[in-house]
């Protein structure tokens, strides 16, 4: 997995875990809300000023974007 996948899904998740819509990261983050879904899909590479931005809106370190995803284990 390259950093801009690995940043993407840590995104999506984050973003998921805290309930927001890419709409309401976006306005909050005052960034675009297409940007926010290209970043989601890949499309496009993300700086480090959205990345501050990101992290402040989900009240999250910087660093926990670039974290290895941890894969869930199956029950046995």
């Amino acid at each position: 997995m390259d950093i801009r996948q690995l940043f993407a899904a840590n995104l999506r998740r984050i973003r998921d875990e805290k309930k927001l819509s890419q709409e309401k990261l976006a306005y909050e983050a005052e960034v675009d809300r297409a940007h926010v879904s290209k970043i989601e899909r890949r499309v496009t590479y993300v700086g480090l000023e959205i990345v501050e931005k990101f992290s402040k809106v989900l009240r999250v370190e910087p660093a926990e974007f670039f974290q290895p995803i941890q894969r869930k284990r199956p029950k046995k």
